[in-house]
């Protein structure tokens, strides 16, 4: 009886699996191939550098107070010792403060990731459901996430028809 019960709800698992209609996506790729996303990238990437210069420099700095505290220290009396430590101390906070601010957590980078690239990807994601409603899918799966998709039927993957969706030309692909 167990057995029978058992095949019945397989049987049913397996119809109702055939009638779900899914596909597969390359959110790498189509994102990449996105004029916007690129142009944003690059802002990003830019704006990244400026700041690590500037906490490079902040550091190249400490670096040169305690390398002067160093060589001057034996001719320091304690109470100028203690005040150029505090000072280096101080100047190492400021730049550590600056790096959170600039690369932390909901910091500066964050925001303008949030600025550039959201958008970009909203559009991505409209696009999608899209055509996810035009072809009537149930599941698109991403193939670039963390989910693991270790083989897709080239026929499946539906990149190129979201691409198409946001006016952008595919390109061929290996």
């Amino acid at each position: 009886m167990k057995r029978l019960l058992l095949i019945a709800i397989i049987g049913m698992a397996s119809v109702q699996l055939q009638a779900q209609r899914y596909c597969v996506i390359d959110s790498k790729y189509i994102l990449e191939s996105v004029p916007e996303y690129k142009q944003a990238q690059t802002k990003l990437d830019e704006a990244s550098a400026t700041w690590q210069k500037e906490i490079d420099a902040k550091l190249a700095d400490v670096d040169r107070m305690y390398k002067a505290y160093q060589a001057e220290q034996v001719m320091l009396s304690d109470e100028m010792k203690k005040k150029r430590e505090d000072e280096i101390i101080k100047k190492e906070k400021e730049a550590k403060d600056l790096q959170k601010k600039r690369f932390g957590f909901e910091g500066d980078l964050f925001k303008k990731r949030q600025e550039l690239v959201k958008p970009v990807q909203d559009k991505v994601y409209n696009a999608v459901q899209k055509v996810a409603n035009a072809k009537t899918y149930d599941i698109i799966f991403d193939k670039s996430a963390d989910l693991s998709v270790f083989y897709a039927d080239p026929k499946i993957d539906k990149s190129d028809d979201i691409l198409r969706e946001l006016g952008v030309n595919p390109i061929k692909r290996k």
